[in-house]
Protein backbone atom coordinates (compact mmCIF):
# COMPACT_ATOMS: atom_id res chain seq x y z
CA UNK A 1 0.00 0.00 0.00
CA UNK A 2 1.00 3.04 -0.93
CA UNK A 3 -0.09 6.68 1.02
CA UNK A 4 -0.34 10.07 -0.86
CA UNK A 5 -0.22 13.40 0.94
CA UNK A 6 0.77 16.82 -0.11
CA UNK A 7 1.67 18.73 2.96
CA UNK A 8 -0.07 22.37 1.50
CA UNK A 9 -3.17 21.24 2.52
CA UNK A 10 -2.12 23.19 6.01
CA UNK A 11 -2.66 26.06 4.48
CA UNK A 12 -6.71 26.02 5.30
CA UNK A 13 -6.32 26.47 9.06
CA UNK A 14 -10.05 27.76 9.84
CA UNK A 15 -10.34 29.70 13.38
CA UNK A 16 -14.48 28.97 14.23
CA UNK A 17 -17.29 27.04 13.81
CA UNK A 18 -20.83 27.82 15.11
CA UNK A 19 -22.09 25.71 17.40
CA UNK A 20 -24.71 26.04 19.99
CA UNK A 21 -25.18 29.87 18.68
CA UNK A 22 -21.68 29.94 20.03
CA UNK A 23 -18.62 30.69 18.35
CA UNK A 24 -16.47 27.83 19.46
CA UNK A 25 -13.10 26.77 17.75
CA UNK A 26 -12.73 24.50 14.84
CA UNK A 27 -12.11 21.26 14.64
CA UNK A 28 -11.50 20.62 11.07
CA UNK A 29 -7.50 21.39 12.20
CA UNK A 30 -4.30 20.89 10.21
CA UNK A 31 -3.45 18.63 13.60
CA UNK A 32 -5.22 15.92 12.16
CA UNK A 33 -2.88 15.16 9.98
CA UNK A 34 0.08 14.84 12.19
CA UNK A 35 -1.90 11.53 13.57
CA UNK A 36 -2.57 10.08 10.46
CA UNK A 37 1.04 10.31 9.37
CA UNK A 38 2.19 8.67 12.64
CA UNK A 39 -0.21 5.85 12.20
CA UNK A 40 0.93 5.31 8.75
CA UNK A 41 4.42 5.56 10.19
CA UNK A 42 3.96 2.94 12.54
CA UNK A 43 2.29 0.67 9.86
CA UNK A 44 5.70 1.16 7.45
CA UNK A 45 3.53 2.82 4.79
CA UNK A 46 5.30 4.74 2.86
CA UNK A 47 3.79 8.28 2.43
CA UNK A 48 4.60 10.36 -1.33
CA UNK A 49 3.42 13.88 -2.67
CA UNK A 50 1.63 13.57 -5.52
CA UNK A 51 2.09 15.11 -9.05
CA UNK A 52 0.06 18.17 -10.34
CA UNK A 53 -3.06 15.94 -12.01
CA UNK A 54 -4.47 19.31 -13.29
CA UNK A 55 -7.89 21.11 -12.75
CA UNK A 56 -10.09 18.70 -15.52
CA UNK A 57 -11.51 16.38 -12.83
CA UNK A 58 -12.40 19.26 -10.54
CA UNK A 59 -14.11 21.44 -13.11
CA UNK A 60 -15.94 18.25 -14.13
CA UNK A 61 -17.38 17.63 -10.71
CA UNK A 62 -17.77 21.54 -10.15
CA UNK A 63 -19.54 24.45 -11.23
CA UNK A 64 -17.62 26.90 -12.33
CA UNK A 65 -19.11 29.95 -10.57
CA UNK A 66 -18.42 27.98 -7.11
CA UNK A 67 -14.79 27.76 -8.60
CA UNK A 68 -14.11 31.21 -9.08
CA UNK A 69 -15.80 31.92 -5.61
CA UNK A 70 -13.26 29.33 -3.74
CA UNK A 71 -10.46 31.26 -5.24
CA UNK A 72 -11.26 34.88 -5.90
CA UNK A 73 -13.68 35.26 -2.67
CA UNK A 74 -11.54 35.02 0.19
CA UNK A 75 -8.99 37.99 -1.57
CA UNK A 76 -12.43 40.49 -2.30
CA UNK A 77 -13.36 39.66 1.66
CA UNK A 78 -9.94 41.06 2.90
CA UNK A 79 -10.42 44.10 0.69
CA UNK A 80 -13.51 45.13 2.35
CA UNK A 81 -13.10 47.43 5.57
CA UNK A 82 -14.17 46.27 8.67
CA UNK A 83 -14.01 42.66 7.74
CA UNK A 84 -12.41 39.60 10.05
CA UNK A 85 -10.17 37.10 9.54
CA UNK A 86 -12.79 34.14 8.22
CA UNK A 87 -15.25 34.56 5.58
CA UNK A 88 -18.68 32.97 6.53
CA UNK A 89 -21.87 33.82 5.29
CA UNK A 90 -24.70 35.02 7.48
CA UNK A 91 -27.54 34.37 5.37
CA UNK A 92 -28.79 31.76 2.98
CA UNK A 93 -31.25 31.41 0.42
CA UNK A 94 -34.94 29.36 0.81
CA UNK A 95 -37.49 28.58 -1.27
CA UNK A 96 -38.76 31.77 -1.47
CA UNK A 97 -35.37 33.49 -2.15
CA UNK A 98 -33.22 31.85 -5.07
CA UNK A 99 -31.52 34.81 -7.23
CA UNK A 100 -27.69 35.07 -7.50
CA UNK A 101 -26.83 38.73 -6.06
CA UNK A 102 -23.26 40.43 -7.09
CA UNK A 103 -22.41 41.59 -3.15
CA UNK A 104 -19.74 38.92 -2.17
CA UNK A 105 -21.84 38.09 1.01
CA UNK A 106 -24.91 37.62 -0.75
CA UNK A 107 -23.00 35.27 -2.93
CA UNK A 108 -21.79 33.55 0.39
CA UNK A 109 -24.89 32.65 1.03
CA UNK A 110 -25.30 30.94 -2.10
CA UNK A 111 -21.91 28.94 -2.19
CA UNK A 112 -21.80 28.08 1.78
CA UNK A 113 -24.10 26.28 3.06
CA UNK A 114 -23.17 26.13 6.89
CA UNK A 115 -21.44 28.01 9.05
CA UNK A 116 -18.80 25.47 9.24
CA UNK A 117 -16.92 25.65 5.64
CA UNK A 118 -15.21 29.01 6.31
CA UNK A 119 -12.76 30.41 3.66
CA UNK A 120 -9.15 31.99 5.32
CA UNK A 121 -6.02 32.45 3.69
CA UNK A 122 -4.46 29.32 2.08
CA UNK A 123 -8.25 27.45 2.01
CA UNK A 124 -8.17 27.57 -2.49
CA UNK A 125 -4.14 26.11 -2.41
CA UNK A 126 -5.24 23.11 0.48
CA UNK A 127 -8.30 22.04 -1.02
CA UNK A 128 -6.72 21.59 -4.36
CA UNK A 129 -3.72 19.50 -3.02
CA UNK A 130 -6.55 17.93 -1.44
CA UNK A 131 -8.31 16.99 -4.25
CA UNK A 132 -5.30 16.50 -6.32
CA UNK A 133 -3.96 14.34 -3.79
CA UNK A 134 -7.31 11.96 -4.19
CA UNK A 135 -6.90 12.42 -7.89
CA UNK A 136 -3.35 11.05 -7.46
CA UNK A 137 -4.37 8.02 -5.20
CA UNK A 138 -7.25 6.86 -8.12
CA UNK A 139 -4.32 7.41 -10.85
CA UNK A 140 -2.08 4.88 -9.37
CA UNK A 141 -5.11 2.21 -8.72
CA UNK A 142 -6.28 2.67 -12.37
CA UNK A 143 -2.81 2.03 -12.89
CA UNK A 144 -2.76 -1.43 -11.99
CA UNK A 145 -2.00 -0.33 -8.02
CA UNK A 146 -4.54 -2.95 -5.73
CA UNK A 147 -5.00 -0.34 -2.79
CA UNK A 148 -3.81 3.35 -2.74
CA UNK A 149 -4.91 5.85 0.25
CA UNK A 150 -5.09 9.04 -0.33
CA UNK A 151 -4.90 11.46 2.96
CA UNK A 152 -7.36 14.16 1.93
CA UNK A 153 -8.04 17.02 4.39
CA UNK A 154 -9.84 18.88 4.29
CA UNK A 155 -12.16 16.09 4.02
CA UNK A 156 -14.78 16.55 0.92
CA UNK A 157 -18.24 14.41 0.89
CA UNK A 158 -20.34 17.34 2.01
CA UNK A 159 -19.61 19.62 -0.73
CA UNK A 160 -21.81 19.61 -3.90
CA UNK A 161 -21.01 20.53 -7.14
CA UNK A 162 -21.68 24.06 -6.43
CA UNK A 163 -21.60 24.51 -2.39
CA UNK A 164 -19.45 24.08 0.35
CA UNK A 165 -21.06 22.47 3.69
CA UNK A 166 -19.46 20.68 6.74
CA UNK A 167 -15.85 21.22 6.38
CA UNK A 168 -16.11 20.59 3.15
CA UNK A 169 -15.23 22.65 -0.08
CA UNK A 170 -14.09 20.21 -3.06
CA UNK A 171 -15.54 16.59 -3.11
CA UNK A 172 -12.72 14.35 -3.08
CA UNK A 173 -14.60 11.29 -3.39
CA UNK A 174 -16.56 12.44 -6.14
CA UNK A 175 -12.85 13.56 -7.88
CA UNK A 176 -12.01 10.13 -7.60
CA UNK A 177 -15.03 8.68 -8.85
CA UNK A 178 -15.08 10.39 -11.63
CA UNK A 179 -11.47 9.27 -13.17
CA UNK A 180 -12.68 6.13 -12.49
CA UNK A 181 -16.13 6.53 -14.39
CA UNK A 182 -14.30 8.51 -17.39
CA UNK A 183 -12.29 5.60 -18.38
CA UNK A 184 -15.46 3.17 -18.58
CA UNK A 185 -15.40 1.54 -15.00
CA UNK A 186 -18.00 1.24 -12.90
CA UNK A 187 -17.11 2.19 -9.38
CA UNK A 188 -18.74 1.96 -6.09
CA UNK A 189 -18.48 4.50 -3.52
CA UNK A 190 -18.66 3.02 0.12
CA UNK A 191 -18.93 6.05 2.53
CA UNK A 192 -18.25 4.79 6.34
CA UNK A 193 -18.11 8.23 7.97
CA UNK A 194 -20.54 9.07 10.33
CA UNK A 195 -22.08 12.16 8.70
CA UNK A 196 -23.98 11.04 5.70
CA UNK A 197 -21.96 12.04 2.21
CA UNK A 198 -24.83 14.39 1.08
CA UNK A 199 -22.45 16.32 -1.35
CA UNK A 200 -21.57 12.60 -3.12
CA UNK A 201 -25.35 11.39 -2.88
CA UNK A 202 -26.00 14.26 -5.05
CA UNK A 203 -23.81 14.40 -7.47
CA UNK A 204 -24.19 10.86 -8.30
CA UNK A 205 -28.24 10.64 -7.18
CA UNK A 206 -29.29 9.91 -11.35
CA UNK A 207 -26.42 7.43 -13.05
CA UNK A 208 -26.52 4.24 -12.67
CA UNK A 209 -22.89 3.30 -13.75
CA UNK A 210 -21.76 4.68 -9.37
CA UNK A 211 -23.48 3.18 -6.48
CA UNK A 212 -23.42 5.23 -3.66
CA UNK A 213 -23.64 3.74 -0.44
CA UNK A 214 -23.24 5.39 2.86
CA UNK A 215 -23.06 4.28 6.39
CA UNK A 216 -24.12 7.30 9.07
CA UNK A 217 -25.48 8.10 11.68
CA UNK A 218 -29.14 9.02 11.51
CA UNK A 219 -30.06 11.80 10.13
CA UNK A 220 -33.03 12.93 12.09
CA UNK A 221 -30.79 13.67 14.96
CA UNK A 222 -27.16 14.06 13.58
CA UNK A 223 -25.74 16.56 10.75
CA UNK A 224 -26.26 16.98 7.43
CA UNK A 225 -29.82 16.22 9.36
CA UNK A 226 -32.04 16.72 5.80
CA UNK A 227 -30.54 14.47 3.41
CA UNK A 228 -29.50 10.33 4.63
CA UNK A 229 -32.67 9.01 4.76
CA UNK A 230 -33.19 5.12 3.82
CA UNK A 231 -36.10 6.25 0.96
CA UNK A 232 -33.51 8.36 -1.00
CA UNK A 233 -32.49 5.51 -3.24
CA UNK A 234 -31.83 7.76 -6.19
CA UNK A 235 -33.76 9.14 -9.67
CA UNK A 236 -34.09 8.53 -12.94
CA UNK A 237 -31.90 6.17 -14.65
CA UNK A 238 -30.16 6.20 -10.97
CA UNK A 239 -33.22 5.02 -9.41
CA UNK A 240 -31.82 1.61 -7.13
CA UNK A 241 -28.08 2.98 -7.54
CA UNK A 242 -28.31 4.52 -4.19
CA UNK A 243 -28.40 3.29 -0.77
CA UNK A 244 -28.32 5.01 2.82
CA UNK A 245 -27.84 2.60 5.82
CA UNK A 246 -28.70 5.18 8.90
CA UNK A 247 -27.77 4.17 12.48
CA UNK A 248 -29.04 4.80 15.86
CA UNK A 249 -26.75 7.25 17.40
CA UNK A 250 -25.08 5.70 19.73
CA UNK A 251 -24.63 2.23 18.55
CA UNK A 252 -21.55 0.38 18.89
CA UNK A 253 -19.65 -2.34 16.66
CA UNK A 254 -22.26 -4.68 16.33
CA UNK A 255 -25.21 -2.41 14.99
CA UNK A 256 -22.29 -0.59 13.02
CA UNK A 257 -20.79 -3.45 11.43
CA UNK A 258 -24.28 -5.11 10.28
CA UNK A 259 -24.79 -1.85 8.54
CA UNK A 260 -21.49 -1.99 6.51
CA UNK A 261 -22.30 -5.55 6.10
CA UNK A 262 -25.39 -4.42 4.17
CA UNK A 263 -23.71 -2.03 2.32
CA UNK A 264 -21.03 -4.01 1.40
CA UNK A 265 -23.64 -7.08 -0.19
CA UNK A 266 -25.22 -4.55 -1.92
CA UNK A 267 -21.62 -3.38 -3.44
CA UNK A 268 -21.10 -6.86 -4.46
CA UNK A 269 -24.29 -7.55 -6.14
CA UNK A 270 -23.35 -4.07 -8.15
CA UNK A 271 -20.52 -6.09 -9.25
CA UNK A 272 -17.78 -2.41 -9.51
CA UNK A 273 -14.59 -2.07 -11.30
CA UNK A 274 -13.08 -0.34 -8.77
CA UNK A 275 -14.04 0.62 -5.20
CA UNK A 276 -13.97 4.36 -3.64
CA UNK A 277 -13.90 4.08 0.02
CA UNK A 278 -14.77 7.47 1.66
CA UNK A 279 -13.34 7.10 5.42
CA UNK A 280 -14.11 8.27 8.31
CA UNK A 281 -13.16 7.72 11.48
CA UNK A 282 -15.37 10.04 13.22
CA UNK A 283 -17.81 6.57 14.59
CA UNK A 284 -14.94 6.50 17.31
CA UNK A 285 -16.54 7.45 20.93
CA UNK A 286 -13.42 9.11 21.72
CA UNK A 287 -14.36 11.62 18.17
CA UNK A 288 -15.44 15.13 19.29
CA UNK A 289 -18.43 14.76 17.88
CA UNK A 290 -18.94 11.55 20.55
CA UNK A 291 -21.81 10.34 18.39
CA UNK A 292 -20.92 6.79 17.79
CA UNK A 293 -19.11 4.10 19.60
CA UNK A 294 -17.02 2.13 17.19
CA UNK A 295 -13.91 0.53 18.78
CA UNK A 296 -10.42 0.03 17.52
CA UNK A 297 -11.79 -3.67 17.15
CA UNK A 298 -14.87 -2.18 14.94
CA UNK A 299 -12.55 -0.36 12.70
CA UNK A 300 -10.04 -3.24 12.19
CA UNK A 301 -13.21 -4.93 10.97
CA UNK A 302 -14.26 -2.41 8.43
CA UNK A 303 -11.48 -2.82 7.03
CA UNK A 304 -11.37 -6.68 6.80
CA UNK A 305 -14.92 -6.49 5.14
CA UNK A 306 -13.96 -3.98 2.52
CA UNK A 307 -10.29 -6.05 2.06
CA UNK A 308 -12.22 -9.10 1.35
CA UNK A 309 -13.70 -7.57 -1.47
CA UNK A 310 -10.57 -7.81 -3.56
CA UNK A 311 -11.78 -4.54 -5.42
CA UNK A 312 -9.00 -2.30 -7.22
CA UNK A 313 -10.02 0.42 -3.86
CA UNK A 314 -8.99 3.99 -3.52
CA UNK A 315 -9.52 5.00 0.08
CA UNK A 316 -9.89 8.18 0.37
CA UNK A 317 -10.11 9.88 3.98
CA UNK A 318 -12.49 11.71 5.09
CA UNK A 319 -13.96 13.04 8.82
CA UNK A 320 -11.98 11.82 12.02
CA UNK A 321 -11.05 14.75 14.29
CA UNK A 322 -8.30 15.17 16.78
CA UNK A 323 -8.74 13.17 19.72
CA UNK A 324 -6.35 9.61 21.35
CA UNK A 325 -8.17 7.45 18.69
CA UNK A 326 -7.62 8.85 15.33
CA UNK A 327 -4.43 7.54 14.27
CA UNK A 328 -5.18 4.10 16.43
CA UNK A 329 -8.26 4.03 14.32
CA UNK A 330 -7.00 4.39 11.08
CA UNK A 331 -4.16 2.03 12.21
CA UNK A 332 -6.39 -0.54 12.94
CA UNK A 333 -8.65 -0.06 9.72
CA UNK A 334 -5.71 -0.47 7.58
CA UNK A 335 -4.28 -3.45 9.64
CA UNK A 336 -7.47 -4.77 9.00
CA UNK A 337 -7.65 -4.34 5.28
CA UNK A 338 -4.11 -5.87 5.27
CA UNK A 339 -5.08 -8.85 6.90
CA UNK A 340 -7.98 -9.48 4.96
CA UNK A 341 -5.13 -9.97 1.59
CA UNK A 342 -5.71 -6.20 0.22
Amino acid sequence: MLAIYDPRQLLHRPLTRLTGGVLKPSLELPERVAALLEALDRLGVAVTAPPDHGDDAIRATHDAGYLDFLQTAFDAWRRIPGTGPELRASLHPNEHMRRMPEDLIGRAGIYQADAGCVLVEGTWEAVRASANTAADATARVLAGDPVAYALCRPPGHHAYADKAGGFCYLNNTAVAAHLATITGRRVAILDLDVHHGNGTQTMFYGRSDVLTVSIHGDPAHLYPFYAGYADETGSGAGEGFNLNLPVPLLSGDDAYLAAVDTGIAATRRFAPDLLVVALGLDASPADPFACMQVSRDGFARMGQAVGRMSLPTVIVQEGGYLSTELGPSLEAFLRGLGAAGL
